[in-house]
């Protein structure tokens, strides 16, 4: 599991930035529709779900995840974490930080 976890953390840290490296793609992509118009929806009270503030991560040997179980990656400096897509689907943003960087990591 730890050899997967570590692969997993590595691709998608760097499918996250080379996603954003390419701005001027990005910008394109945006301008192609024009959603200043359309009406916001609220389904949801404010703050009606609570992010994380401050994450406790366990060993990849020890975490109680599945070997193909989804995570998002994020690596700064030489240090690594993962989140979980099961634990974000019920919360959908953890601020951490990571090698020293502020993040906000949603889904």
């Amino acid at each position: 599991m730890h050899r997967s976890l570590i692969a997993l953390l590595i691709t998608t840290t760097f499918a996250l930035f080379a996603c954003v490296s390419d701005s001027s793609r990005l910008s394109a992509i945006a301008a192609t529709k024009d959603y200043s118009g359309d009406r916001i929806m609220e389904v949801l009270p404010f703050d009606a779900i609570p992010a994380i503030k401050n994450p406790e991560f366990a060993p990849a040997s020890e975490a109680k995840l599945k070997d193909d179980a989804p995570v998002i990656g994020v690596s700064f400096n030489g240090e690594s974490h993962a989140y979980s897509i099961y634990l974000l689907n019920g919360h959908e943003i953890v601020n951490d930080v990571v090698g020293g960087v502020k993040i906000a990591t949603t889904w």
